[in-house]
Protein backbone atom coordinates (compact mmCIF):
# COMPACT_ATOMS: atom_id res chain seq x y z
CA UNK A 1 0.00 0.00 0.00
CA UNK A 2 1.36 3.37 -0.64
CA UNK A 3 1.77 5.94 2.34
CA UNK A 4 -1.64 7.54 1.05
CA UNK A 5 -3.71 4.41 1.43
CA UNK A 6 -1.86 3.78 4.73
CA UNK A 7 -3.38 7.54 5.37
CA UNK A 8 -7.04 6.89 4.31
CA UNK A 9 -6.70 3.46 6.34
CA UNK A 10 -5.94 4.89 9.75
CA UNK A 11 -8.76 8.01 9.29
CA UNK A 12 -10.95 5.19 8.51
CA UNK A 13 -10.10 2.74 11.48
CA UNK A 14 -9.63 6.26 14.10
CA UNK A 15 -13.43 7.23 12.72
CA UNK A 16 -14.51 3.63 13.86
CA UNK A 17 -12.54 3.32 16.96
CA UNK A 18 -13.46 7.34 17.80
CA UNK A 19 -14.26 6.05 21.73
CA UNK A 20 -10.77 4.75 21.91
CA UNK A 21 -9.16 8.34 21.40
CA UNK A 22 -8.65 11.43 22.66
CA UNK A 23 -9.30 14.89 21.89
CA UNK A 24 -5.82 15.58 21.10
CA UNK A 25 -5.34 12.35 18.63
CA UNK A 26 -8.23 13.29 17.04
CA UNK A 27 -7.15 16.85 16.14
CA UNK A 28 -3.94 15.50 15.28
CA UNK A 29 -5.13 13.55 12.50
CA UNK A 30 -7.57 16.14 11.45
CA UNK A 31 -4.84 18.60 11.34
CA UNK A 32 -2.64 16.31 9.16
CA UNK A 33 -5.48 15.39 7.16
CA UNK A 34 -5.78 19.34 6.47
CA UNK A 35 -2.18 19.29 5.35
CA UNK A 36 -2.63 16.44 3.12
CA UNK A 37 -5.60 17.66 1.06
CA UNK A 38 -4.31 21.33 0.58
CA UNK A 39 -0.58 19.58 -0.41
CA UNK A 40 -2.48 17.19 -2.90
CA UNK A 41 -4.79 19.87 -4.30
CA UNK A 42 -2.00 21.84 -5.14
CA UNK A 43 -0.76 18.75 -6.67
CA UNK A 44 -3.49 18.72 -9.13
CA UNK A 45 -3.96 22.28 -9.22
CA UNK A 46 -7.24 22.89 -7.66
CA UNK A 47 -7.09 26.13 -5.62
CA UNK A 48 -8.72 26.44 -2.34
CA UNK A 49 -11.74 28.48 -2.34
CA UNK A 50 -10.62 29.88 1.34
CA UNK A 51 -14.13 30.51 2.57
CA UNK A 52 -16.33 28.85 4.78
CA UNK A 53 -17.75 26.62 2.74
CA UNK A 54 -14.58 24.62 1.65
CA UNK A 55 -14.08 21.60 3.53
CA UNK A 56 -10.51 22.04 4.77
CA UNK A 57 -12.07 24.76 7.22
CA UNK A 58 -14.59 22.93 8.21
CA UNK A 59 -11.93 19.90 9.33
CA UNK A 60 -9.96 23.36 10.83
CA UNK A 61 -12.85 24.24 12.87
CA UNK A 62 -13.52 20.88 14.27
CA UNK A 63 -9.98 20.24 15.20
CA UNK A 64 -10.23 23.21 17.20
CA UNK A 65 -12.91 22.65 18.74
CA UNK A 66 -11.65 19.06 19.46
CA UNK A 67 -9.48 21.27 21.66
CA UNK A 68 -11.91 22.67 23.46
CA UNK A 69 -14.02 20.02 24.15
CA UNK A 70 -16.84 21.19 21.91
CA UNK A 71 -17.70 18.33 19.73
CA UNK A 72 -19.34 15.18 19.76
CA UNK A 73 -17.66 11.68 19.04
CA UNK A 74 -20.39 11.57 15.88
CA UNK A 75 -18.92 14.71 14.36
CA UNK A 76 -15.92 14.08 14.93
CA UNK A 77 -16.19 10.27 13.25
CA UNK A 78 -18.00 11.98 10.33
CA UNK A 79 -14.85 14.76 10.11
CA UNK A 80 -12.90 11.81 9.53
CA UNK A 81 -14.76 9.86 7.00
CA UNK A 82 -15.02 13.24 4.97
CA UNK A 83 -11.41 13.50 5.28
CA UNK A 84 -10.74 10.13 4.26
CA UNK A 85 -12.89 10.64 1.38
CA UNK A 86 -11.68 13.82 0.14
CA UNK A 87 -8.34 12.63 0.07
CA UNK A 88 -9.27 9.06 -1.06
CA UNK A 89 -10.61 11.16 -4.10
CA UNK A 90 -7.59 13.21 -4.75
CA UNK A 91 -5.70 10.36 -4.34
CA UNK A 92 -7.95 9.28 -7.91
CA UNK A 93 -7.30 12.31 -9.61
CA UNK A 94 -3.75 12.27 -9.26
CA UNK A 95 -3.29 8.91 -10.51
CA UNK A 96 -4.79 9.01 -13.28
CA UNK A 97 -3.79 11.91 -14.58
CA UNK A 98 -6.89 13.83 -14.25
CA UNK A 99 -6.30 17.38 -15.50
CA UNK A 100 -8.57 20.00 -13.57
Amino acid sequence: MSPTTDFIAELVRAANDIDKMNPKESGRLLNRAVNTIRYMREQAGIPGNHTAADVVIDLQTTAVALGLDNRSPDQVRAALLDAAGIIRDLHIVLNTGTEI
